[in-house]
């Protein structure tokens, strides 16, 4: 990949960032079309953001940058505009800057959370879903399949408000579906959902328990790296069908690039 003096430049942005795949899949996109352009990784944590995004703004050659734990809720108070899903969920996970440093947020988390359970043979309709998390990975991936018709959706997190909130916020956008936080036990679920960083360290605990779960239960992942985390390896070994979380990623590339050009 050549990078010239006139290459536009791309980030993402997030506390870790060591794990993150979206560099080595913007700069592989690039390469494979020719593009002068490079996408880096920018470990900041959430004492620096606002600095951080005032520095960004400032990069006249910075066409956007993408945002990842643990800032999807925060960054939202320092874009100048959220569109679409990002304005409906209330956190962003892709920032555009316009040619005036405007910056205009949008999450796509969800739409290529859905589109990779679909493109892998799992159709979200009318299934059960237990849904670990609340935070902005949970929110994108509970609207969209909400959205995509699912029956039920029962969230849990280790803190019992925000679920309790997402909850709320969920069954008033979409009364159809039983929507409600419920306990860490994902039995009784056609489609069990790690949308936490819990797993993202050799020595973390599995987010939630697969020993009784049924065999037709498919579990599946927002974490990209380690590819098969310690939760996907139990699922396989109890026999359940496995979604890996880099196909969330995959699917809503092309959806960012959209968003981008569209400055």
């Amino acid at each position: 990949m050549n990078i010239t003096g006139k290459a536009r430049l791309y980030a993402i942005v997030g506390d870790p960032v060591a794990h993150v795949r979206v560099p080595a899949v913007f700069n592989a996109r690039f390469a494979a079309h020719g593009t002068d352009a490079a996408c880096v990784p920018l470990h900041v944590g959430a004492a620096g953001l606002a600095a951080a995004v005032g520095g960004l703004r400032a990069l006249l050659n910075l066409d956007g940058f993408v945002v990842t734990a643990p800032h999807k809720h925060a960054i939202v108070a320092l874009c100048d505009e959220v569109v679409g899903e990002g304005r409906l969920v209330g956190a962003v996970n892709a920032v555009r800057r316009g040619a005036d440093g405007r910056l205009v947020g949008d999450l796509f988390d969800g739409q290529g959370f859905v589109a990779g359970l679909r493109a892998a043979g799992h159709s979200p309709q009318g299934k059960r879903v237990f849904l670990m998390g609340a935070g902005g990975a949970a929110s994108a991936v509970g609207f969209a399949l909400a959205r995509a018709g699912v029956a039920a959706i029962t969230i849990h997190n280790r803190t019992a408000p925000r679920a309790e909130a997402l909850a709320r916020k969920l069954q008033a956008a979409y009364p159809s579906c039983d929507v409600r936080a419920g306990s860490a036990h994902p039995a009784g679920h056609d489609l069990a959902v790690n949308a936490t960083s819990v797993g993202l360290e050799p020595g973390d605990p599995l987010p939630f328990d697969v020993s009784a779960l049924p065999r037709t239960t498919v579990v599946a992942e927002v974490l990209m790296k380690p590819e098969k985390t310690a939760l996907l390896a139990a699922a396989e070994r109890r026999g359940c069908p496995i979604h890996l979380g880099r196909h969330m990623l995959d699917r809503q590339v092309d959806l960012m690039f959209e968003f981008f050009a569209a400055r």
